[in-house]
């Protein structure tokens, strides 16, 4: 990892919580939810099986009309997807 990712990251570290203990970071990014880059800066759209499960994951609007969709909100992982593509 590049030296200014390394340290981009860990300013995004500091400024937030993770109830996962930063888990896809201290992995060496190996340990990464599953999560698809769908074109904006602030969200990515969330594959897990279960998102509810994670404080980051939003609805998207009316499961009726949209199905189980799920957005995830986490800084650090959309910084990982968008940034370093993994």
């Amino acid at each position: 990892m590049k030296p200014e990712h390394k340290k981009e990251i860990e300013e995004i570290i500091g400024k937030m919580e993770c109830p996962k203990g930063f888990r896809c970071y201290e992995s060496g990014l190996e340990a990464l939810c599953s999560a698809k880059d769908i074109g904006t800066e602030v969200c990515l759209e969330c594959l897990e099986e279960d998102p509810p499960e994670c404080k980051f994951a939003l609805t998207v609007g009316d499961s009726y009309l949209f199905g189980d969709s799920y957005l995830c909100a986490c800084p650090l992982r959309i910084y990982i997807c968008k940034k370093l593509k993994k």
